[in-house]
């Protein structure tokens, strides 16, 4: 697809096509870590950024879904200022600013932590925009 090709279709169409065009566990993975992402706030936007990265925004990116051969990488972008008490954050633990999460083929999902870490990060996002 090129560029022209992409800026014909919604990121919510893109974020299908990437999902379909990966066709093993990741793209299962992905797909289900959308819908928790999208029950957890359903006014949040779906973007398509740098080339080719599942975003969610609500007042600002509240988290990616990027794939790579073996993980699908969750990345807040204010993770580190958010509890998380179930722990998920496995990744990007260095930084001032992002957390992530990895998850392996066949990792389980802590659904209701996960969709709680998502509004969480969201009421992070929004309560900055009120100040």
């Amino acid at each position: 697809m090129d560029a022209r090709e992409a800026q014909e279709k919604s990121p919510s169409q893109l974020i299908d096509e990437r999902i379909a065009e990966l066709g093993d566990w990741r793209g299962a993975l992905l797909a289900r870590l959308r819908a928790l992402v999208l029950e957890a706030d359903p006014e949040i936007v779906e973007e398509w950024k740098w080339r080719g990265v599942p975003t969610w925004t609500h007042d600002g990116i509240v988290c990616t879904g990027e794939t790579y051969k073996a993980v699908v990488k969750m990345t807040f972008f204010r993770g580190a200022a958010l509890d998380d008490p179930a722990r998920l954050f496995n990744a990007s633990l260095d930084g001032n600013t992002r957390r992530a999460i990895d998850f392996a083929e066949g990792a389980a999902i802590d659904e209701p932590a996960l969709v709680a870490l998502v509004r969480a990060a969201v009421a992070l996002n929004t309560a900055g925009r009120r100040k």
